[in-house]
């Protein structure tokens, strides 16, 4: 538990790094969207908003008007593997307003763009099982010492049914020593 007079569990380096990382995912994942959607730019825009934040900008309305039009776009699209790359850029401009409290459900959002990666770039595919591992490892390697320790301040997940679900349990247990 908190108490006031600590420092704050995440702090805003802390989401930048996050954030960093989120891009990095669902950028791997937007060419899926832009292939079945390739009129779209609103899943292109809310990835866009989500670095002007990780270089250092502020969290703005814009970055959430981003990440709602990113929404909408999954929401249009029934193709499931574009559904979530557009997930993955939600997550990415939603991923500067992670809270910075101590719950398992945190995690979730630290973790949910790659998640939602892996899903886009393995659904549909010949062997989705080998897919889904090679995104697994690739998206691991890109987690970058801060983004570890990040996951280490934060309680683990517990597994769970649900592919969406054991990614992010596989994603979690694989970022923590």
């Amino acid at each position: 538990m908190h108490q006031d007079n600590a420092p704050p569990l995440l702090s805003e380096d802390d989401l930048r790094q996050i954030t960093r990382w989120a891009i990095l995912c669902a950028a791997r994942a937007l060419p899926v969207f832009e292939a079945v959607v390739p009129g779209d730019p609103r899943p292109r825009e809310a990835i866009a908003a989500a670095a002007a934040f990780a270089e250092g900008g502020p969290r703005t309305a814009v970055l959430r008007k981003a990440a709602w039009a990113a929404q909408a776009a999954a929401r249009a699209v029934d193709d499931p593997a574009a559904k979530a790359a557009a997930r993955a850029a939600i997550a990415a401009a939603g991923a500067p307003y992670t809270h910075p409290i101590e719950t398992p459900h945190q995690i979730n959002h630290l973790l949910g763009p790659a998640a939602y990666a892996i899903q886009a770039l393995s659904l549909g595919v010949d062997d989705e099982a080998a897919a889904t591992e090679m995104e697994l490892r690739q998206l691991i390697a890109l987690a970058s010492p801060e983004i570890r320790r990040i996951v280490c301040k934060l309680p683990g997940r517990k597994p769970s049914k649900g592919a969406f679900h054991a990614l992010l349990y596989r994603l979690d247990t694989a970022l923590r020593p």
